[in-house]
């Protein structure tokens, strides 16, 4: 059963990619050009997704726990930290430089532009360096 909510959540989210042009990186590009052919339309799909996302995290975090796994998965920071900080700059430099949000260019993988191999070949291979770089810690044991 999970896997058919998760097929169906990437089919919902790759339709919602496509029709909002997000797969075409001149969008996202000139969402960022504010001095030129400036294109406000990525932010009209950001408060749309802001405007789902918040009524539903509070409708979820209601719930006793989720309907397909054993708990919330959600982050314990507080506070933000040089990982996050890092990342979250090497994730926008990346996004200015090629114009595709990792998320958006799974869906846009359907336009066989060799462009969007390329770059989840290199997301691909930067998630591998980050893995080998810095391993994850081992989740703590909770005593029952």
């Amino acid at each position: 059963m999970r896997f058919v909510f998760s097929v169906a959540t990437g089919v919902v989210f790759g339709i919602g990619i496509a029709l909002s042009g997000m797969m075409d990186p001149a969008k996202v590009l000139n969402f960022f050009d504010i001095a030129g052919a400036w294109d406000p339309s990525l932010a009209f799909v950001m408060g749309g997704a802001l405007a789902v996302a918040l009524p539903g995290y509070r409708l979820a975090l209601r719930m006793g726990g989720p309907m397909l796994a054993n708990r919330f998965d959600l982050p314990t920071a507080t506070r933000p930290d040089a990982r996050l900080i890092g990342g979250s700059a090497i994730f926008g430099i990346g996004w200015g430089i090629a114009g595709f949000c990792p998320g958006a260019a799974i869906p846009a993988l359907g336009t066989m532009r060799w462009e969007v191999a390329l770059f989840l070949s290199a997301v691909i291979i930067g998630f591998m360096l980050r893995r080998m770089a810095f391993p994850a810690p081992r989740p703590k044991e909770i005593p029952r």
